[in-house]
C-alpha cells in the first residue's frame, strides 16, 4: 500500500501529519507536485516533480495508483478517478470520498463552479482549522490501522 499526495495544494500542516504517519507506520508516501518539495530524509517518503500544466500531477497519480492505495487530495475530480480505480481518497479535512458520496460531491462541485462562472461571489472553502487537522489525523490513523491489520 502506498499513500499518494496531490502535493501542490496540500497544506503544509497536513504534509507534516503524513510525514510522521509514514515514518511511524513504515508506509510508502509519495508526494506529486509541479514544483520542488522540501521533504524529510526517509526511506518511506519520496517526491515526484511533474511538468507544469493542468492536471499533470493528477494524471500521474491516477496512472500509478493501485487498488487499495490512498490518495490525499481536495480535488474532487481526482478523488472520483481514484475511487473508480478502487483506491481510497481522503481530503485534508478528514473526509473520505467513496462510491456512496463521490457523485454527490462532484455534482455540488460542478454546481458551485457554474455559480462562480456566472459571476456569483460565493467565496472559497473555509481555512483549515485545528478541528480539521485533528479529523484528518484521526481518519488517517484509523485507515492505516485497518489497512495494515488486514495485510
Amino acid at each position: 500500500m502506498r499513500i499518494w499526495v496531490d502535493a501542490d495544494a496540500c497544506p503544509n500542516v497536513i504534509k507534516e501529519i503524513l510525514f510522521r504517519a509514514a515514518h511511524r507506520r513504515q508506509v510508502l508516501l509519495t508526494l506529486v507536485a509541479n514544483q520542488s518539495l522540501n521533504i524529510p530524509r526517509s526511506r518511506y517518503i519520496t517526491s515526484i516533480r511533474v511538468a507544469t500544466g493542468f492536471d499533470v500531477a493528477d494524471n500521474h497519480i491516477v496512472k500509478h495508483i493501485q487498488p487499495g492505495d490512498l490518495a490525499v487530495t481536495a480535488d474532487i475530480p481526482l478523488a472520483a478517478l481514484v475511487v473508480e480505480k478502487k483506491g481510497f481518497a481522503l481530503n485534508p479535512r478528514g473526509e473520505f470520498y467513496s462510491d456512496e458520496n463521490i457523485r454527490q460531491c462532484l455534482a455540488l462541485r460542478n454546481f458551485m463552479d457554474e455559480l462562480r462562472c456566472s459571476g456569483e461571489q460565493i467565496g472559497g472553502p473555509a481555512r483549515l482549522n485545528q478541528g480539521d487537522r485533528h479529523a484528518f489525523a484521526n481518519e488517517l490513523d484509523r485507515f492505516l490501522t485497518r489497512r495494515l491489520a488486514s495485510g
